[in-house]
């Protein structure tokens, strides 16, 4: 009885892993879409991510103020069903919105909060994604003259590498529009791919060469994925840890004075990476002669609980 309920205990904290996982963690710190969610909630997949902005309101006579620097952060919520977006301002302003999209009405409803003054109820807006690929979106609010109209929200613009957006206010027929609040992201989304993570991929790439030297097979094979391939000159593709960590042992008769791998350029995307260039090194056999050697590489590298794994290995010698 006692191990039944010691083997459940331990369960538990694997099942609510399982339940939330699509909640921002380490690997996917802005979350992911769950698939249960509506489809519409990718209308703002895009913008997921950070973006450095230049934010500027409207002055009361009718000039623009000037621009302030903004950083503008949204992700995935509520385990993936929603979205939540967050502006940090260098004058030390902050806002924030839910958005969640009603498969009932088939619109998106926007809750706004802000720093500037702590709300009992939140400003609402509702829109939806328009056929001009822009978010639009609403909530009724007079002009100072008394004039019906909305307050208008409008995302537009949106590729890979940021956005615009603006705020506005239009009469009932939106033929009259007053821009009060613009933000330009354009051009200015974080890359996921950062000197942390690079980092990372050179530290884990320097590991393997001090494991080669020192003829460490079992740290050499823990840097590949359990499923690795292993594709060298002139034989077949090797496949999985085990199987790469006696193709590496086979050479334990060299011994390998020095070896480094040099890269040319690492790219991240998501869990995944890729990083190129020259590896060079030194070895001897027995008593023979010291050789010195070159050659090129590619390794396709893959996040594994926090760290980069080699999934692929790749290399040819260069002639002497």
């Amino acid at each position: 009885m006692k191990i039944a309920f010691l083997s459940i205990l331990f369960l538990v904290p694997v099942l609510l892993v399982a339940q939330y996982d699509f909640e921002p963690s380490p690997e996917h710190p802005f979350g992911l879409p769950n698939p249960n969610a509506p489809k519409e909630l990718l209308d703002f997949a895009p913008l997921i991510g950070e973006c450095n902005c230049k934010s500027v309101t409207c002055k009361a006579d009718q000039t623009w103020a000037e621009p302030v620097d903004m950083v503008w952060r949204f992700k995935y919520i509520m385990n993936g069903m929603a979205i939540q977006d967050e502006t940090l301002k260098e004058d030390q302003t902050y806002s924030g919105s839910i958005r969640q999209f009603s498969q009932d009405s088939t619109r998106w409803y926007v809750h706004y909060y802000s720093t500037r003054a702590v709300s009992t109820t939140l400003r609402t807006w509702e829109g939806n994604r328009n056929e001009e690929g822009k978010i639009v979106l609403y909530r009724e609010q007079k002009a100072p003259n008394g004039t019906e109209g909305f307050y208008r929200l409008s995302f537009y613009d949106i590729d890979e590498k940021g956005f615009k957006w603006v705020g506005e206010w239009v009469d009932k027929t939106e033929s009259v529009v007053f821009p009060t609040w613009k933000i330009d992201c354009s051009n200015g989304k974080v890359s996921r791919s950062d000197s942390k993570e690079k980092n990372k991929i050179i530290a884990a790439s320097k590991k393997f060469s001090k494991a080669y030297m020192a003829q460490d097979f079992d740290t050499m094979a823990d840097i590949y994925t359990y499923n690795a391939k292993l594709i060298p000159l002139g034989i077949p593709i090797v496949e999985g840890r085990e199987a790469i960590k006696k193709r590496w042992e086979q050479g334990k008769d060299t011994k390998i004075i020095s070896h480094s791998m040099d890269a040319s350029e690492i790219n991240i995307i998501d869990n995944y990476a890729y990083d190129y260039g020259y590896y060079s090194g030194t070895s001897q056999k027995g008593k023979e002669p010291i050789t010195k050697w070159k050659g090129k590489y590619v390794v396709v590298w893959k996040k594994e609980e926090g760290s980069w794994k080699m999934y692929i290995d790749i290399w040819n010698r260069l002639k002497d």
